[in-house]
């Protein structure tokens, strides 16, 4: 599986074990720190946070002049099929 995948899949646990659907929303610096040091701040990161809101998993909120971001509820099912595919390996 390719690198930005699986950030992607991680990005998605993360939010999903947070709890954080519709309303409750956090910052993306938050998700990056869910990745390896490494990883942090590349543009495999970037390019998964943008392909999660093309799908439409991530939904884009303006708060304390950050972007915030949470689960579209609306694609629930979408996003757990997406977690369940494959492994993630890094």
């Amino acid at each position: 599986m390719d690198l930005q995948k699986a950030i992607m899949k991680r990005f998605l646990r993360k939010l999903v074990n947070l709890n954080i659907w519709g309303g409750r929303h956090t910052e993306i610096k938050n998700l990056q720190k869910s990745l390896p040091a490494h990883l942090r701040g590349t543009k495999e990161m970037k390019l998964a946070i943008k392909e999660l809101i093309n799908k439409e998993f991530l939904l884009i909120k303006m708060s304390t002049g950050e972007k915030h971001v949470s689960l579209n509820s609306h694609k629930q099912q979408e996003i757990y099929n997406f977690l369940n595919t494959e492994d993630e390996s890094f």
